[in-house]
């Protein structure tokens, strides 16, 4: 019988992507060959039917060859062509600075500094004082490493340390605190993933969607000046919540472990070579935040070259400094782990998307404003604000935070526009952006969700309980707190 089983199970899921690629494709083929309706031009159609259909595949098939697809249809529109196409997606700056800043940071991760931050964390005097403080300073940890690496790498970085954790303090499988710590690790990787751009898609696709719409930019210090404290307030609400409703007992729970001490001296101390890495990594982070925090003319210089070029550099200063008569990064290597391949795929046709549904020539962006306008324009500002939080909110959760990150401020940002000032553009961006990145209940949504969710420490029955119920407090917290704060920000 379970061989049966296991037999079906494959047969079903082809299947059924046999059907999502054959409805894909009517889709594709019936947007191109109907005649447009009023408003509507014969090319804005093709691209509104290559949306629908990839979104479609997007969603029920996975995020590859459906991206693959799109620049080819998108190719086969008159009034775009595959040069048009190509220079939109992977010539765009936005995809020029994931790749470099993924390889980037990717030489980082490979240094002891990560370990050496978390171990730091949990096995602090404070820490080791209460399991409530120990759980505190672990997620900390998570948060601090999380907002300049990306999330998947931190997960698989934290995790074999968590492990260890584990073996010290004699938790089993089934343990509500283990789970909790568990729980803890997927949330924060996700939350810390919104609270600054760098080496996160999410939201740098939001404020590419934005700055296609309006032709203006949300540059990173603004953007982390709203998102990095009202993170913070989501991190609190997540440990009020873990106190006070998960509540799991900490009862034989010994922080006093030598084994505590031992995993923090197993780490050999910094090379020179780590050393550089690390020099070199707070000078690209510099270059990324100082020139909208400081009004000088070098900064104003350095921003004109775009926010591709700081990681650039410090790739280029990596390959260029040895340590023992090598490169402190492997390009190759780089290359082949550092970056998620997938993903920048998707970000490349994305970036295209966005870029012939937002062509002027085409007018799809212009169409679809005036076809939501007689919905929304009955709607105050705080109902269209929640409205867009709880469907970036349900869809992060329950599907591909890249999807949402696309998908939502394209239809938000013409909606804030046509507001009059009364939504604001950028702001409502910025806390999609935000809100995107945080979606951790359901196994679709990332792949260490569905990865925790089978581990044994933890089930997914739990992450999809625990992970709904934040999301539930971060609208919240971000449309109350998190839009006003944006807002005066980005006015």
């Amino acid at each position: 019988m379970k061989e049966e089983k296991k037999e079906k199970a494959p047969k079903d899921k082809s299947l059924k992507e046999l059907v999502c690629t054959i409805t894909a494709f009517a889709i594709i083929a019936l947007f191109f060959f109907l005649d447009p309706p009023s408003g509507l031009s014969a090319d804005g159609m093709k691209v509104l039917g290559i949306f629908i259909s990839i979104l479609f595949l997007w969603i029920t098939i996975g995020i590859g060859w459906p991206s693959l697809l799109c620049l080819l249809a998108l190719a086969l529109v008159p009034s775009l062509g595959m040069s048009t196409v190509l220079t939109s997606s992977f010539g765009n700056q936005t995809f020029a600075f994931l790749l470099f800043t993924f390889m980037f940071t990717y030489a980082f991760s490979q240094t002891g500094y990560v370990k050496k931050i978390a171990l730091g964390f949990v096995t602090s005097k404070y820490a080791r004082k209460s399991p409530w403080r120990f759980a505190l300073m672990f997620f900390a940890a998570v948060i601090i490493i999380g907002c300049f690496m990306s999330p998947t790498v931190l997960y698989f970085v934290i995790l074999p340390i968590l492990t260890e954790i584990y073996s010290i303090l004699k938790l089993e499988k089934g343990n509500k605190y283990a789970s909790m710590l568990m729980m803890g690790l997927v949330f924060c990787t996700s939350l810390s993933s919104g609270m600054t751009p760098i080496a996160h898609v999410f939201p740098v696709l939001s404020m590419n969607v934005y700055e296609s719409l309006t032709g203006n930019v949300i540059n990173y210090g603004q953007y982390m000046m709203f998102a990095i404290p009202v993170g913070l307030l989501i991190f609190a609400a997540m440990m009020l919540v873990f106190r006070f409703l998960m509540n799991p007992s900490t009862k034989g729970i010994d922080l006093q472990s030598k084994e505590l001490d031992k995993m923090k001296k197993e780490i050999p101390p910094a090379t020179r070579g780590e050393k550089m890495v690390l020099a070199t990594f707070v000078l690209v982070i510099a270059l990324w935040v100082l020139p909208s925090l400081i009004d000088i003319k070098f900064f104003e210089w350095i921003d004109g070259f775009g926010t591709a070029m700081p990681p650039l550099l410090g790739i280029i200063i990596l390959s260029i400094l040895k340590y023992e008569k090598k490169p402190l990064i492997n390009i190759n290597e780089s290359m082949v782990k550092g970056v998620s391949w997938p993903s920048i795929i998707m970000v490349a046709a994305t970036l295209s998307l966005g870029a012939a549904m937002t062509n002027s020539s085409i007018g799809l962006t212009k169409y679809l404003s005036d076809s939501i306008a007689p919905i929304t324009s009955n709607l105050s500002p705080i109902l269209l604000l929640l409205l867009f939080g709880l469907w970036a909110g349900l869809q992060s959760n329950v599907s591909s935070h890249m999807v949402t990150a696309q998908l939502v401020p394209t239809i938000a940002v013409p909606v804030a526009m046509a507001s009059g000032g009364a939504l604001g553009a950028a702001a409502i961006t910025s806390v999609i952006g935000l809100i995107a990145s945080t979606g951790s209940a359901a196994p679709p949504s990332m792949p260490y969700v569905a990865v925790a969710g089978s581990s044994g420490w933890t089930t997914s029955s739990s992450l999809l309980k625990y992970g709904f119920l934040m999301m539930f407090i971060i609208i919240f917290i971000s449309a109350f707190i998190g839009y006003p704060l944006a807002d005066i920000i980005m006015r």
